[in-house]
């Protein structure tokens, strides 16, 4: 059997990732994050507003919105305006990127004030959860970058960086970044989400078919590591500008 995968890639491989900050021309923040070929722009709003639970404490917060274009598959989906409502797949990922964010900011230098992170999928090949953590931490920092030059914060609100990328097993095979001819047969599927520093923020893991053992799961976050290093390299160098 070939350890080759279906893009060529070996099974400890990542997709080409590029990060292109301040993408949007009139968002706080912005970012195109490419992995493969899947692409989203994300962009950061902040708005003098938050949550009535945070009114008069203080604290900021940050949250999030998600949705592909109808053409960002092979096939056109609609969009969810017309259901009437977002799908569950929909809120669970904006749950996702908002919780991830958040797990590493210290929401009181924002200020009561509230930064909505839009992720919109443009085109997707799987893995598009984990590029919205990825992208979105990086449109979230740039967003941060006009804060401080507005006068709203004096430093940045974070002392590490976080980052998402997916693992599963295929046909027995364990893999890193699964695309989405990988993702549908998967019959174990896994999104990890870790700061810079290795510490974790969330593990969604799942037996697609029969349950997995505690040293596949092992194996599996290592490999996950692997590709975490690569894809914070990538991210470190897109902020760069926005952290002298």
């Amino acid at each position: 059997m070939t350890n080759r995968r279906v893009d060529g890639r070996a099974p400890n491989e990542i997709r080409p990732i590029q990060i292109e900050c301040g993408f949007h021309p009139y968002a706080e923040g912005s970012c195109l994050i490419k992995m493969g070929n899947t692409h989203v722009v994300i962009t950061a709003t902040v708005e003098d507003k938050v949550p009535p639970f945070l009114k008069g404490t203080g604290q900021g917060w940050i949250t999030a919105e998600y949705s592909m274009i109808p053409r960002a598959g092979k096939q056109r989906s609609a969009r969810e305006v017309t259901r009437g409502a977002p799908t569950g797949r929909t809120m669970e990922i904006q749950r996702l990127i908002g919780r991830a964010i958040r797990a590493v900011v210290d929401l009181s230098q924002l200020g009561e004030r509230t930064i909505t992170l839009d992720c919109d999928v443009i085109q997707a090949d799987g893995g598009t959860r984990t590029a919205c953590v990825t992208g979105g931490f990086v449109a979230f920092v740039d967003a941060c970058r006009w804060m401080i030059e507005q006068g709203y914060m004096s430093r940045m609100p974070f002392q590490e960086r976080v980052a998402a990328v997916s693992v599963g097993v295929v046909r027995n095979m364990e893999l890193l970044d699964l695309c989405y001819e990988e993702d549908v047969q998967a019959s174990v599927d896994m999104n990890v989400v870790m700061t810079h520093q290795g510490r974790y923020v969330e593990v969604q893991g799942t037996a697609e078919g029969t349950p997995f053992s505690r040293e596949r799961l092992l194996r599996l976050l290592d490999l996950a590591q692997v590709g975490l290093n690569e894809i914070f390299k990538v991210q470190e160098q897109a902020l760069a500008p926005l952290l002298r």
